[in-house]
């Protein structure tokens, strides 16, 4: 199995595990990897937690098309991803539940209510609404990526980056998770919100 197979099989294991806790359902978000100086990226009409591997486009860093089917419509705001972060290989949309769920009521999770989404995300901005595929989501979105490698999308979902797509989905599982807490304090009357030394101290468990 050369190299191209083994990442679309990567891609197709995560998307069913995404599929089966419901972090992607129907036919919705995109999944994409870098290979080489081109990226791997789930086609038109796919569905993450369905995959198989005639569900990749192979593009360009232009957004050509060199191999497969029609890619995803949202491909641009993937490679844009990309070009402002050399470390992020793998990146993963969806329209999880509760993420989407504050990224519809336009609620960021920017607050320190735990330590370890603070220590992996800081904060998890919310960009401006924009038309799903168009130029208008990618230039709002997009100028979160360079100090951010999760945000939320108003009225859309959620994108995330790794290193490794192992990195991308704990990511992801993490945020979710978090935006249930955050959705549960609040039904409990709200969070004690750490402190701004609390949180310093945790920044500087990173070093």
């Amino acid at each position: 199995m050369n190299d191209l197979e083994n990442l679309k099989q990567e891609l197709i294991d995560y998307g069913k595990i995404m599929g089966e806790k419901n972090y992607t359902p129907g036919v919705s978000g995109n999944l994409s990897a870098r290979y080489g100086e081109n990226v791997l990226v789930t086609i038109s009409g796919s569905a993450n937690g369905y995959l198989n591997k005639d569900d990749f486009a192979l593009v360009d860093m232009q957004n050509n098309l060199l191999s497969g089917k029609k890619q995803s419509s949202e491909t641009k705001l993937h490679l844009e991803f990309y070009k402002l972060r050399k470390d992020i290989n793998y990146i993963i949309h969806v329209h999880s539940p509760y993420l989407s769920s504050f990224a519809s009521c336009g609620i960021a999770l920017d607050e320190p209510i735990m330590a370890e989404n603070v220590f992996y995300f800081g904060q998890i901005p919310l960009a401006e609404y924009g038309l799903p595929s168009s130029d208008d989501l990618v230039i709002k979105t997009a100028k979160y990526f360079k100090d951010y490698t999760a945000v939320l999308m108003a009225n859309h979902g959620f994108i995330v980056g790794g290193t490794t797509m192992k990195e991308a989905y704990l990511k992801l599982e993490l945020a979710e998770s978090y935006a249930q807490v955050v959705f549960n304090t609040k039904m409990l009357g709200g969070a004690k919100v750490l402190s701004v030394e609390q949180t310093k101290e945790i920044f500087a468990l990173r070093n």
